[in-house]
């Protein structure tokens, strides 16, 4: 079958999010084809390049968040009068002001929110349709009209408290927000030969990424997988925390993000969230939980083999060294992890901590790692042996790749214990490489990191530097235990978070998905007439079968009449910056 794998700042570019997943599905599903729809986040990953694609991708199309085109249509006064009614009932359903208030039913908050969501989904659409008869919804959406009707929402009665307030600095803020989550729905993906050529739409994340799989799903009948290892609305929620915007904004985007994750939801024909962590948040979203199937991320068990195998638990590891592996960020409270090893010191004194990792891509991550290695130095003075002797910090600072850690299991090898310290987490894939090197793990409850360990490790609650001090101590103390919990650690992982058990679980709920989707093509031979089976059995088996011609039964309402023959459209060339 063919695959439209919708991606924002993800893959095939060098620099995006989850595109180590990406490219394992697709390499494991070589039986499939996969034609890429990627949304790019900014103009320096997209000159930083793709990485190397297989041989089945057949095409990708490109299209930037960080920028748009103007197309140059100025809208008459119908369109304009069209456009602002149907922004109008989409900026209404945000601020959560009713259709009528002399008809609200009050009393009935689930008949509401969900007129609501309907109000929304009809919006959306509406502008997508807009987008496609006349163009030149992008400037429409940064135009005063937009801003406007925007202020007659948060004005209107029955408006969020919050949005009655709202200035005018607020709301281009948000008005501009709303136009670069939307400028997927100006884009030329959805015709027969882009994504109407699917048989079904993959979006790797929520949000923008899901955006052309709703429509293709709405104008084409195409239906939408949606995979979220990381909660989109939850991601935006901990953004807006970190942000100085006021109040009013941060209100109306989580209701807007709120809304479009509504959507999101109720049109896929099936979500696999990464974690039972992450579908409780869809499910609180109004995820269909008969829709929900959970899906683990896959890692490569390959590369901690020797480190897992060939050497057993703790006994290859120098007993008194803690490890830390990870991105280090203000997430991953390095500074509780510090306190709690000055407690670590006063029991078991020869203890080391080894910290292996770099500053995240963000701009505060250095300042954060700087503040920790002052904190370090602060704590713990250089010690020496004796008087002449050089003093060596048992906090080290440490990136992958140097002679003493050349690799990434090399840095789990090097210590007795792995510590997360974590507040805020969602798949934690550093636990599950320490579990596949056979390492006994201290972490603390947050995100999925209880489901993922199971009763293989330690766990701690967050922000308590001397309860993770004394699950450090217990482990150290004890090296038949860290033993045993190493051994059950690279067990649990290699059962549930393998690499070939998240191919295998898509390739089913592909075929689930397919088999439960109404034919959208008649498929016929070189007469024209309808072969007696529109996908035969065959198709699910690498090889060429059958050579067929297909025709698409849903047109857009331009095209309604007397049927028109297709032929199925020749390869394109893989190009970058097609698309948008």
């Amino acid at each position: 079958m063919r695959i439209g794998l919708l991606t924002e700042g993800g893959y095939p570019y060098v620099s995006g999010d989850a595109g180590l997943w990406c490219d394992r599905l697709v390499r494991g599903l070589g039986q499939h084809e996969f034609d890429l729809y990627a949304l790019s986040r900014t103009e320096r990953q997209e000159d930083q390049g793709w990485v190397r694609l297989p041989p089945q991708v057949g095409r990708v199309r490109t299209a930037p968040l960080w920028t748009t085109h103007d197309d140059g249509v100025v809208y008459g006064r119908r369109v304009r009068r069209r456009f602002a009614e149907t922004y109008g009932e989409l900026v209404a359903a945000v601020c959560g002001g009713p259709r009528d208030a002399s008809t609200e039913a009050p009393g009935d908050p689930a008949a509401h929110a969900a007129a609501e969501a309907d109000r929304f989904a009809s919006a959306l659409y509406g502008l997508a349709e807009l987008a496609r008869d006349e163009g030149g919804l992008a400037g429409a959406l940064r135009s005063e009209d937009a801003v406007r009707v925007l202020e007659q929402a948060c004005r209107a009665p029955g408006a969020l408290r919050t949005a009655r307030t709202a200035r005018v600095p607020d709301l281009l803020t948000v008005a501009a927000h709303v136009e670069r989550t939307l400028r997927p729905l100006s884009l030329d993906w959805y015709a027969d030969d882009a994504l109407g050529s699917a048989d079904l739409c993959h979006a790797a994340a929520g949000g923008a990424a899901a955006l052309p799989g709703l429509l293709a799903r709405h104008f084409l009948g195409v239906p939408l997988l949606v995979t979220e290892y990381g909660v989109h609305l939850r991601a935006h929620y901990l953004a807006a925390a970190t942000l100085e915007e006021g109040p009013v904004v941060r209100a109306l985007l989580a209701a807007f993000h709120g809304r479009l994750a509504t959507e999101v939801y109720r049109a896929a024909a099936l979500i696999t969230p990464g974690n039972a962590h992450a579908r409780r948040w869809q499910e609180r979203c109004g995820a269909d939980r008969a829709k929900l199937r959970t899906v683990h991320p896959g890692m490569e068990a390959a590369r901690f083999a020797d480190v897992g195998e060939g050497v057993r638990g703790s006994r290859s590891a120098d007993p008194g060294t803690l490890v830390w592996v990870g991105r280090i960020e203000p997430a991953k409270d390095l500074i509780s992890l510090l306190h709690s090893f000055a407690e670590i010191r006063k029991a078991e004194p020869g203890t080391r901590l080894r910290i292996v990792g770099a500053p995240a891509e963000d701009a505060d991550a250095a300042t954060y790692l700087t503040h920790c290695k002052a904190l370090a130095a602060q704590l713990f003075p250089d010690e020496a042996e004796g008087v002449h002797a050089v003093g060596d910090n048992p906090v080290s600072f440490e990136e992958i790749g140097g002679p003493e850690i050349p690799s990434l299991a090399e840095a789990y090898a090097c210590g007795a214990v792995v510590v997360l310290s974590s507040v805020v987490e969602g798949f934690p894939v550093s636990l599950v490489e320490a579990m596949l090197c056979g390492r006994a793990t201290v972490s603390t409850d947050v995100g999925a990191v209880v489901e993922v360990i199971g009763g293989t490790g330690l766990g701690v609650p967050p922000r308590n530097p001397r309860a993770l001090a004394e699950a450090c101590v217990a482990l150290l103390r004890d090296p038949e235990r860290r033993e045993r919990l190493g051994a059950a650690a690279r067990a649990r992982a290699l059962e549930l978070f393998t690499v070939e058990q998240n191919i295998t679980a898509f390739h089913g709920i592909y075929l689930e998905i397919v088999s439960h989707s109404p034919v959208r093509r008649v498929v016929v031979d070189d007469e024209g007439e309808p072969l007696p089976f529109s996908v035969p059995a065959e198709a699910h088996v690498p090889g060429c079968w059958t050579e067929t011609r297909f025709t698409t039964e849903r047109r857009p309402r331009w095209a309604e009449g007397a049927p028109v023959r297709a032929t199925v459209p020749p390869p394109v060339p893989v190009s970058v910056g097609e698309g948008a």
